[in-house]
């Protein structure tokens, strides 16, 4: 039996109006080339300027994962060849990150973060098909990142999926980063060795730039698979860099793996170590918005269950939309599973988001309160969703169709004594032990009455007329 040991390496590109060392401008989609300088371009007798706004957002990301920041930082050269950053280098941090230790929970368990430090990104090669050469755009030269590194505590590709799905809300909530892995604003590489519970860790494999959450889950199954399968038949894994290819679902190996010492770090000449005094540290600390944790736990207080109330937290588009709701009274579980569920549904179903609907907080909750009356059914109000999601008022819907749930029980009974004597066979197979088949006569009813008699009651009344179980 063996158990995987993950973890992740995360980079960030922070929403900055310009690039980490240079006054650029960041604009993601212009023309090629069109923002670059001396500095981003690596040309001699450049120096590069620290991006004030850069830092901070990373360390209100530090500050918001619980992470300790040290009294001063400073920027390290990684030598490394990028075939799109024409330094030759790249100015990242080494052994005086922005930040260390802190965590993430996800599923009740704590996942350790070892460090969380700022970098450069590099450009972007273009490879257009049916020619024998490289592009290469240098826009993207230059922009901020921030990069995390977990410590190797993931233990399922699910619960890495789950800590990149919590780490993206948190990252836009903070307003740090659009974190949009369509756009390669945050972009995961991972770490994953098998091992028998209780050995020292095994031989890791890194798998490089996976561009989307599902991407990484993908990966990981596929390489737990192929490292366990190569341990069974007794042989070794070999450490090295891989690939992912999205069309097969396989990896594949890019190169063997460089070690640290292959990066030659050494303090950036150009760039002295600043401190990170206590008056900016707890100005930003004040800057800190409600994070998706916090919100969970006020949920849970309204009296949200805990499942409920942390995945409309890490919501951060329905999130605000529930709070809205909240203020009109409504059950604040009753509108959870609405959301969670029939409008969760709806969007995905259309592919909207819930601003490009008409759906109103009040709207919503009014129906939710309609069926909590016990004025419509839940039925009705399912049915009915569709036009309340692109503005309907659900209450006029129930007056102007006569939706209102029936309640007098003699009209329901009359109903249900004419079904069941229209449906023999059913009801032979009924007394004859098959209980389940009394749903084809529960349909019929509430087909006749529209949706609108209550199920529970619809139920009682035909066991009570076939003399069997409700």
């Amino acid at each position: 039996m063996y158990e995987p040991v993950i973890g992740l390496e995360v980079h960030l590109h922070l929403k900055t109006k310009t690039k980490m060392f240079c006054s650029c401008t960041l604009a993601y989609g212009d023309p090629p080339n069109t923002h670059v300088c001396p500095v981003c371009l690596g040309l001699p007798g450049s120096l590069p300027v620290v991006n004030r706004e850069a830092v901070e957002k990373g360390l209100m990301l530090a500050l918001a994962l619980h992470a300790e920041v040290p009294a001063f930082t400073q920027f390290h050269r990684k030598n490394y060849f990028y075939p799109d950053l024409p330094k030759n280098y790249q100015i990242s941090q080494y052994d005086r990150p922005i930040g260390s230790g802190g965590y993430l929970e996800v599923g009740g368990r704590r996942i350790g973060i070892k460090r969380i430090h700022l970098e450069e990104d590099a450009g972007k090669s273009l490879h257009p098909e049916g020619v024998g050469h490289t592009l290469v755009d240098l826009n993207r030269a230059g922009a901020p990142l921030v990069e995390l590194v977990t410590e190797p505590e993931i233990q399922s590709p699910e619960e890495a999926r789950e800590f990149l799905v919590r780490l993206q809300a948190i990252a836009r909530a903070l307003g740090v980063s659009d974190a949009s892995p369509e756009e390669g604003k945050m972009r995961a590489d991972v770490n994953v060795s098998l091992r028998r519970p209780g050995e020292p860790f095994g031989t890791k494999v890194e798998i490089k730039n996976l561009n989307s959450f599902k991407s990484v889950q993908r990966a990981l199954e596929y390489e737990i698979r192929r490292q366990e399968k190569i341990l069974r038949s007794g042989g070794r894994v070999e450490q090295a860099t891989l690939a992912f290819d999205e069309a097969s679902g396989k990896t594949f190996v890019m190169r063997t793996k460089e070690t640290e010492s292959d990066y030659r770090y050494f303090p950036e000449p150009d760039l002295p170590p600043f401190r990170i005094g206590k008056e900016w540290l707890s100005a930003l600390k004040d800057r800190l918005p409600e994070l998706p944790a916090e919100r969970a736990k006020r949920y849970q207080r309204a009296g949200v269950r805990p499942y409920d109330a942390e995945i409309l937290a890490y919501d951060l588009e329905l999130a605000p939309f529930f709070d809205e709701a909240l203020k009109t009274g409504a059950d604040p579980q009753k509108l959870a599973n609405w959301l969670n569920a029939d409008v969760k549904g709806y969007l995905a179903q259309n592919e909207v988001s819930i601003a490009d609907t008409g759906l109103t907080p009040t709207n919503l909750a009014r129906l939710v309160q309609l069926v909590e009356a016990g004025t419509i059914t839940g039925r009705v109000a399912k049915e009915i969703l569709p036009e309340v999601m692109k503005g309907a008022d659900p209450e006029a819907l129930v007056e102007e169709r006569g939706l209102k749930a029936v309640t007098d029980e003699g009209a329901i009974r009359a109903l249900v004594e004419k079904v069941v004597a229209e449906n023999p066979k059913v009801v032979e197979q009924i007394r004859a032990g098959k209980t389940k088949a009394i749903n084809a006569l529960l349909g019929q009813v509430m087909k006749a009455t529209r949706g609108t008699a209550p199920p529970d009651l619809v139920r009682r009344l035909l066991a009570e007329a076939l003399g069997v179980e409700a």
